[in-house]
């Protein structure tokens, strides 16, 4: 999978929002109403590299795998980040943005993630 298809799955989410960050942060971001879900970095070095939230559990697990580590200034937050998306299957990139989506969208107000499930029926 590819930055852009990535960045299209992404936006193809419900509720989704994207804002691109200027020096110094350099990001490309993806909201779930106020909640980050999903950036890709616009600067070398690293260009396009893909950080998401991940489950506390599965941390270890992912970071222990060739091309993800821990999200820099993020991982205390269970952060990690993928610096070449072509290196892994579309459909573990997808269920990794999903998971990373659904973590963004539990933390929203029940008000909040109604509107947009009502939005997107």
């Amino acid at each position: 999978m590819d930055i852009e298809a990535t960045k299209n799955y992404c936006r193809s989410l419900a509720g989704v929002s994207e804002k691109v960050c200027a020096a110094p942060a350099n990001v490309h971001v993806f909201y779930v109403g106020d909640k980050q879900f999903a950036w890709f970095k616009t600067s070398q070095p690293e260009q396009g590299r893909l950080s998401i939230r991940t489950a506390a559990e599965r941390f270890l697990e992912l970071t222990d795998q060739e091309g993800i580590k821990p999200a820099r200034y993020m991982q205390r937050f269970h952060w990690i980040s993928i610096s070449d998306l072509t290196s892994k299957e579309s459909g573990f990139i997808r269920m990794l943005i999903d998971e990373s989506y659904q973590k963004a969208f539990s933390n929203l107000t029940k008000k909040t993630q109604k509107n947009i499930k009502s939005v997107n029926s």
